[in-house]
């Protein structure tokens, strides 16, 4: 892998796990338009790289309310910054439960399926528009919330459902406070990343080459960059309602690729 590989794909990563538009979603879309072999092999261990480095993204927008939490936790009491992480441990469930029974099912749907990615778009973008006509309110996500979530984030397994807007959506149109509503979101993602990166380690797949280094060293920058920016965004854009913006946008990717998939 090129550098200028690893930048694109670090982007594209940074990009796409805040940003509702579905990274599964567009990278389907891209092997069907540029062939499988077009792309460059992603390993195993670059994925991990990439993820770490949007996880670490995340870690440094929140570093004020996780150093809040953990204080919190430490006072060894039943206060609300306990209850917020074990409202992240509850929408955790969903996604470790499908995750683990159904993985060979779900990575079936990932070869080339672009009529799927297609709707699951359009079903994106509902879910979008609705989340941005909500009132906003002052309501923070409760333990039942917390759960239905994370169902959300279970379906946004599904190529075509963007985890963030699926998140975001389904907390706002339970009746949560926007900024709380993405505060949540990005926040419940992180154990799950770091698990994944753990699994994958102990399971032994992971190889390095030293020649890659380079490759994802400017990666993991990339990556991070992006993360931070595109974080950073996503929380003003919830905040003013303009997610309409990304709804009409996939609905637009959506419509293509329905299209296309049918002419085929």
């Amino acid at each position: 892998m090129d550098i200028i590989d690893s930048i694109i794909l670090g982007v594209i990563q940074g990009l796409t796990e805040f940003l509702p538009v579905s990274s599964s979603g567009h990278l389907e879309l891209g092997k069907a338009i540029l062939g499988d072999n077009s792309l460059p092999k992603e390993s195993l261990l670059f994925t991990v790289v990439l993820h770490f480095a949007t996880a670490l993204s995340t870690i440094v927008v929140f570093r004020k309310d996780i150093l809040i939490i953990l204080k919190g936790i430490l006072k060894l009491q039943w206060n609300e910054d306990l209850q917020f992480v074990s409202k992240i441990a509850i929408s955790m469930v969903p996604a470790i439960i499908v995750g683990l029974c159904f993985e060979a099912q779900l990575e079936a749907l990932f070869g080339g399926n672009i009529l799927l990615v297609g709707i699951m778009l359009i079903v994106t973008a509902i879910l979008l528009y609705f989340a941005d006509k909500a009132k906003n309110t002052h309501k923070k996500v409760s333990f039942s919330n917390a759960f239905v979530i994370g169902i959300s984030q279970a379906i946004a397994m599904l190529p075509g459902i963007s985890r963030s807007g699926a998140t975001i959506s389904t907390s706002v149109l339970l009746g949560n406070d926007k900024t709380k509503a993405a505060r949540f979101s990005f926040l419940m993602v992180v154990p799950l990343i770091f698990g994944k990166i753990a699994k994958d380690i102990l399971g032994g797949e992971l190889s390095y080459d030293a020649s890659n280094f380079t490759a994802l060293s400017i990666g993991f920058v990339a990556a991070f960059i992006s993360g931070l920016l595109a974080c950073t965004w996503m929380i003003k854009l919830v905040k003013q309602s303009k997610l309409t913006y990304f709804a009409i946008y996939c609905i637009i990717v959506g419509a293509i690729a329905i299209i296309w998939s049918l002419s085929q």
